[in-house]
């Protein structure tokens, strides 16, 4: 648990470090104006908002010479989760391959528009000369991952229907006694004897993967338990060092324990020198021979550190909005995959990319879980089916001619620049 929380403290602080510079670097580009276009975009943008909905943003930026020219060429520009930017060059290469978050960007609402340089209107003038056959593959590729996403079993908000996966475990709730031709948990072994993990030592066996012989410190137990009376402690140690013997070997435990930084960083059984006799002469002999499934532990430790960073950063209304309809599916992916061949149609159809769409109340339904998810999936691969035939007898160009882009962008940084 300790590791978990380090972990993702530090990933927290790294994450604030960087959205900080990315910050700090939007208001360099904004207040020497070199942000071309911003926008809201999502479901502001597309007409589903609610009134729990986040405001998303969007812009294009474009260099100053000296980063242009330089190495630090800065491509994207994160500024949170909400605030994404790209470099001009970069967008208009996204635009090539019909990304369709850049052309949604690029066909933003009017009144979704925060700010326009006037020389992005030559990218705006050209809008639909950059749609292609290409959106076949683009559009129906991102609404089948949403297919993907939306009936995923593994989907953590389906997770909490089996606890054992979202509760936290130990290395000792993957080691197994073996017992003949069967198995049992190290834990009800130790605790049937009664035998604390504190006072074993544990020995790799030789050509056995992740198989271990267990022995157990009687005397250090004796000694040291926290189960026993002090009174019995003190006088265990003073027969031990009236008779010139130790308080034990000296065992490492199954497992590191306690409050330090190091404690359930590992994911390795502590292993520790065992002697061939005890104090009085007798051959020492293992209690108990059990493995250690360090892949299922190593899993478990990725899967819990998944989790407990979706809990954090989950929307808490859309987990609601899937917790309440109660079907297998996310609703706000199977929304995002209708209108996503919706527009597609329009696309292959029209030649034209419209954001705003016209069946609100229908795309809510779908996120709301008010229709059968299930059906939904069908309509959409039969649609995607028929996507392949409407494009195939399109108007459309096959690609983007590659030189009237590599000619715009020279076009606008060479007016731009000549402005500064």
């Amino acid at each position: 648990m300790i590791a978990i929380e380090k972990d993702l403290k530090n990933k927290e602080k790294e994450m604030k470090l960087k959205e900080q510079k990315a910050l700090e670097f939007y208001h360099f580009l904004k207040d020497n104006g070199c942000i071309l276009f911003e926008a809201i975009v999502g479901s502001q943008a597309h007409g589903t908002n609610t009134p729990e909905s986040d405001v998303d943003k969007a812009f294009i930026y474009i260099l100053p010479k000296e980063h242009l020219y330089g190495t630090d060429y800065i491509p994207q520009l994160r500024v949170n989760a909400d605030y994404t930017g790209f470099e001009i060059r970069r967008f208009l290469e996204l635009v090539r391959s019909n990304n369709p978050t850049i052309l949604e960007l690029l066909n933003t609402p009017e009144d979704c528009i925060v700010t326009k340089h006037p020389i992005f209107n030559q990218v705006i003038e050209n809008k639909d000369k950059f749609l292609t056959k290409i959106c076949k593959h683009s559009f129906a590729g991102y609404a089948r991952k949403q297919i993907t996403k939306a009936k995923g079993l593994d989907k953590k908000q389906n997770w909490e229907k089996d606890r054992s996966r979202i509760t936290r475990k130990e290395i000792l709730d993957f080691c197994y006694v073996i017992e003949g031709n069967k198995s049992k948990p190290l834990r009800s072994f130790l605790s049937g004897r009664p035998y604390e993990q504190l006072f074993c030592g544990v020995v790799n066996i030789p050509n056995a993967r992740d198989m271990h012989a267990l022995y157990y410190d009687e005397e250090a137990a004796m000694c040291f338990s926290e189960g026993l009376s002090k009174e019995t402690k003190e006088k265990r140690k003073a027969y031990l060092t009236e008779q010139g013997r130790s308080f034990g070997f000296g065992f490492k435990g199954i497992v590191k324990v306690g409050n330090s930084e190091n404690a359930g960083i590992s994911n390795q059984i502590r292993l520790s020198s065992i002697p061939k006799v005890d104090q009085l002469g007798n051959a020492l002999e293992p209690i108990a021979i059990f493995t250690y499934n360090k892949d299922g532990y190593t899993q478990h430790c990725k899967d819990y550190k998944e989790y407990q960073e979706w809990l954090e950063n989950r929307n808490e209304t859309r987990y609601v909005d899937n917790k309440e309809h109660g079907q297998q599916y996310d609703g706000k992916n199977l929304m995002h995959c209708k209108r996503l061949l919706q527009i597609a149609r329009e696309i292959a159809e029209t030649g034209t990319v419209n954001i705003r769409r016209p069946n609100r109340e229908e795309l809510l339904d779908i996120r709301k879980g008010r229709v059968e998810l299930g059906g939904l999936i069908s309509w959409a691969e039969k649609e995607m089916k028929e996507l392949e035939v409407e494009f195939e007898n399109s108007n459309l160009p096959e690609e983007i001619d590659e030189e009237m882009i590599n000619q715009l962008l020279i076009k606008i940084r060479t007016e731009f620049y000549l402005e500064k």
